[in-house]
């Protein structure tokens, strides 16, 4: 696994070992892998054993399948697939359903159901419901498999969603972006709730439980749900004579057999050429900000009879971070204890006098050990945090907490012991220093060049008519990334997908339910990258037959919303969601949408998603804040097209309005395809911005590519103003574009 837990496939021999011919049988025939080599499965039931693994179902290979292989293994069929060897598996595999008609898997939950629900009776006071967040206990996005609960009990793989049981139904919460994932993975026993759609249906899990009868008892584990939305669902269940209550142990984890360990990768230390702020003054900069906050309002003194005395007791003078990417922000630190994130579980508490880092000391080198006593952050246990929150071992005064503190934090302090307040973290971190700006744009034209290449071989192979399928594509797009300097992962799981998929927003392949890339369809890649000077996160589409109407109308729309974000100019204090209106503008003039937001922020060798900016809320843009610009449309059902780049809030001069205006710079280097563009929907302008943005990619990345005459190649056709398409041999005609540009 690397760092930030993807696998890292090597490159198969030419070895004859690697060749399965009809005259080899499947038990002689080794394949390298992933994970060490194995022996394909003869039978159904060893193929259930190695699926279970994830070894076999697909692996990276050289040299060809002879077609009378195909029936030969006895348990399904194998295809070649872009390089890869894809073993496609039928019927039951190791107590997971596969779907005939869809090829996706279905986690059995009856068991495990069961069991919860008898754990929910023999709690003290019998639990009616209890809900299993997707978060562990720092709010995470992306959790380590040790804490997928919500997967574990509902065999949804998605990263959003929330699961609400009682002891006749079990519920899952999801948004738009998961709906048709949700639908194809939950097994009888579920139901799932679509949040924002019209409707009753559409309430979210907090408004549901709100609206049960009367007395019940809700149950959920105080560590995975954030101070606000406890103190929301509190407030809604005593108003109906009803409580929430935080059993002793978790109940997934009681009857969760064979759980993954904790993770133990080695914490390292974030360099300043990248950071480009020491981690000591970042420290200052929170006690400077807990010096500002006022003293809780409400607080009486004990030798007073003034409401509003000070006192050290009411007075702010520490801070508690639970976030792990603030954590290892403001310590200049970084881990593998997450996927695609590269951070590691800690607590920070930061008074005015003192820091403590609660970690496992075992991911602590002498190094780092160094390190942090350099700037007086002393070390303690991972565990220790709630025993010193509970004690009060800072001493007098208030702890300021963020609202998405996990709630345990606060039932460890009480309510006399904190103090609500801005997370001030998410704050400094979002403003980006020229240092971290400069990486942001060498890690995307390392990314954008890497993406050129695949592009290049994807196109080959297409114009071939050779079979690929998403996931296929999606594992040579990760290995032409892994070839990148400072490249340490992916910053999210590949969404690369065609046809039907490719309506489905945060659709990803598996080995086993990955359709072939369709000529006929649009097909949408989605890829981001972790590297040490910025993470990257990029969409584009592309078609590979001869669009229809439909689908070059809809692309040309959803284009015209990414330059006009691009493009804009917007004074200070505007906010996100002033903007996103123009990324939608030319899809509501023919009653069209997408459902999700229009962008976010994004972290610096941290997460994806990085707030508290966004097109989705009411949070000004300040020059460093990097923001992506991502419109989409997507036909239920058939198809989906989304365009997404990265990029930067700078300050522009204007005619008249001096330094008060504000503007974007882009990031993302990778062409945008024209062959689905309608020439005659795009204004002068618009046309001026795509032929300028590609002939700015193709100078950009012709100096990274200058060994790969393919990719040259595939980089001039694409960012010329004109040229035809390659045709592929599949009985659609490529398309000939010419735009009259100037």
């Amino acid at each position: 696994m690397s760092p930030l837990g993807l696998p890292f496939f090597r490159k198969a021999s030419t070895d004859s070992h690697n060749t399965i011919t009809s005259q080899e049988s499947a038990s002689s025939t080794s394949l390298v892998l992933s994970t060490p080599r194995t022996e394909l499965p003869t039978s159904p039931s060893q193929a259930s054993l190695h699926t279970t693994a994830g070894t076999v179902d697909s692996i990276p290979y050289s040299g060809r399948i002879s077609p009378t292989a195909y029936g030969q293994l006895g348990f399904g069929k194998v295809v070649a697939d872009g390089g890869y060897l894809s073993v496609h598996t039928l019927g039951v595999l190791n107590g997971k359903q596969l779907d005939a008609s869809t090829n996706v898997i279905r986690t059995d939950t009856t068991q495990r159901l069961t069991e919860l629900r008898q754990g929910m009776k023999q709690e003290p006071e019998p639990l009616d419901y209890y809900i299993v967040p997707s978060e562990d206990a720092h709010q995470s996005e992306y959790v380590a498999s040790i804490d997928k609960r919500r997967e574990f009990i509902s065999g949804f793989t998605g990263s959003q969603g929330t699961a609400v049981i009682s002891h006749s139904e079990a519920l899952l919460f999801v948004d738009s972006r998961y709906y048709s994932q949700a639908d194809k993975q939950l097994d009888q026993n579920w139901k799932i709730r679509k949040v924002g759609s019209p409707g009753q249906d559409g309430r979210d899990w907090v408004q549901w439980l709100s609206d049960r009868p009367k007395g019940i008892i809700v149950g959920v584990d105080s560590r995975l749900i954030a101070h606000e939305t406890a103190s929301q669902l509190t407030t809604a269940l005593q108003a109906n004579g009803s409580r929430l209550k935080f059993p002793r142990l978790n109940l997934i984890d009681v009857i969760w057999k064979n759980r993954p360990p904790k993770p133990f990768g080695q914490i390292y230390i974030h360099e300043e050429k990248y950071a480009g702020k020491p981690a000591n003054e970042k420290i200052d900069a929170i006690r400077a900000w807990i010096k500002q906050q006022k003293p809780h309002p409400s607080y009486r003194s004990q030798s007073s009879n003034s409401p509003n005395k000070v006192t050290m007791a009411n007075t702010p003078t520490a801070t508690i971070i639970a976030s792990l990417p603030n954590v290892a922000w403001t310590l200049n630190l970084r881990g593998s204890d997450l996927p695609f994130t590269p951070v590691f579980h800690a607590y920070l508490f930061v008074s005015l006098a003192a820091a403590v880092l609660f970690v496992d000391r075992k991911k602590v080198s002498s190094e780092v050990e160094r390190y942090l006593k350099e700037m007086n952050v002393v070390l303690r246990d991972y565990g220790d945090v709630f025993t010193f929150l509970r004690t009060g071992g800072w001493g007098a005064g208030r702890v300021l907490i963020e609202p998405k503190t996990p709630y345990v934090i606060s039932l460890m302090l009480s309510s006399p012991r904190y103090i609500l307040a801005p997370a001030y973290c998410d704050e400094m971190k979002a403003l980006k220093t020229e240092t971290e700006i400069q990486g942001f744009r060498e890690a995307y034209l390392r990314d954008g060049a890497a993406m050129v290449r695949w592009f290049a071989w994807l196109d080959e192979k297409m114009t071939k008519g050779e079979p690929v399928s998403e996931w296929g594509a999606s594992q040579k797009l990760t290995e032409y990334k892994r070839l990148n300097e400072s490249f340490v992962g992916l910053a999210y799981e590949n969404i690369s997908a065609t046809g039907p998929n490719g309506a489905i927003p945060h659709y990803t392949p598996t080995r086993t339910n990955a359709l072939l890339i369709d000529a006929r369809t649009p097909y949408v890649i989605d890829s981001g990258g972790q590297y040490f000077d910025g993470t990257c996160d990029t969409t584009r589409t592309v078609h590979y037959g001869d669009p229809t109407d439909e689908q070059m109308e809809a692309y040309t729309k959803v284009l015209k919303g990414h330059i006009a974000l691009d493009s804009v100019i917007f004074p200070e204090s505007t906010t996100g969601a002033q903007l996103d209106v123009l990324a939608r503008k030319a899809l509501w003039k023919d009653g069209m949408n997408y459902l999700h937001s229009s962008g976010h922020g994004v972290g610096s060798f941290l997460n994806v998603h990085e707030g508290p900016h966004g097109f989705a809320n009411h949070v000004p843009l300040q020059p460093g804040h990097v923001i992506t610009n991502e419109p989409g449309f997507y036909k239920d059902g058939e198809w989906g097209v989304r365009l997404e780049s990265a990029m930067v809030v700078r300050k522009v001069q204007t005619k008249y309005g001096g330094e008060s205006w504000l503007g974007f710079e882009r990031f993302t280097q990778v062409p945008i395809q024209t062959k689905m563009i309608k020439p005659d929907m795009l204004t002068k302008d618009e046309k001026k911005w795509l032929k300028l943005h590609n002939q700015n990619v193709r100078l950009a990345l012709t100096p990274l590519l200058m060994e790969d005459k393919r990719a040259l190649k595939w980089l001039k056709r694409e960012t010329t103003r004109e040229g035809p398409a390659p045709t592929v041999p599949t009985g659609v005609q490529g398309r000939a574009l010419k735009v009259e540009w100037d």
